[in-house]
């Protein structure tokens, strides 16, 4: 990274400001993207948990397989989901609240008697696919930020820090020629006069 400077004293001050800063937040960054990776692979573990308790679940419900046929379309259908955000590890995710169905009335006397299970099995089914989706999507945000956090620990790590040392370097050195320059050249100008007031001390 080239990093614009002059070389003088407020340059290297506001280098140095601007390290200090890079040097202070890289501790935090990096504790972030660690938090960030742990609660990516807890959501995608959840999410995957979800699914295979879906899969448990319909094969546990294999058996009514055949009666499904008898189950009347659109008893229950799903009007709203209320999600809600939660902050995972300082980032805004959805987390699911709750689910609302809408259940047509049924007879229960006319209907088979399993009519109510049959409703509380798709329950059931619906939450646990509804809420493996937002446990994806929470594991993609989560991932995206770690994406980003990562970048910029890469940035501050690899590009900005070692720029701004390179170039607070180059204004030290800058500096340190400038005054042995200066102390080479007054001493010069004092010896030359030393040595006309010396001649002119022989003159009289």
């Amino acid at each position: 990274m080239s990093v614009k400077f002059q070389y003088n004293k407020t340059s290297l001050n506001d280098l140095g400001k601007q390290l200090k800063i890079r040097l202070n937040a890289l501790p935090t960054l990096k504790n972030k993207e660690s938090a960030l990776r742990l609660e990516v692979r807890k959501a995608k573990a959840y999410s995957e948990k979800l699914v295979n308790d879906l899969d448990a679940a319909l094969k546990r419900y294999d058996y009514l397989a055949a009666l499904w046929n008898e189950f009347e379309p659109g008893l229950i259908a799903i009007t709203d989901v209320d999600l809600e955000t939660v902050k995972v590890a300082g980032v805004k995710t959805p987390h699911l609240k709750d689910i609302h169905y809408e259940i047509k009335e049924f007879n229960a006397f006319a209907k088979p008697a399993w009519y109510a299970d049959g409703v509380a099995i798709l329950k059931e089914l619906s939450r646990l696919g509804i809420e493996s989706e937002i446990y994806m999507e929470k594991s993609r945000i989560l991932d995206f930020q770690r994406k980003k956090t990562t970048q910029k620990v890469n940035l501050y790590e690899k590009v900005q820090i070692p720029g701004y040392q390179e170039a607070i370097r180059k204004i030290k050195r800058y500096m340190e020629d400038e005054e042995n320059l200066t102390k080479a050249a007054s001493k010069i100008v004092k010896n030359r006069h030393q040595i006309e007031e010396e001649e002119a001390g022989h003159g009289n």
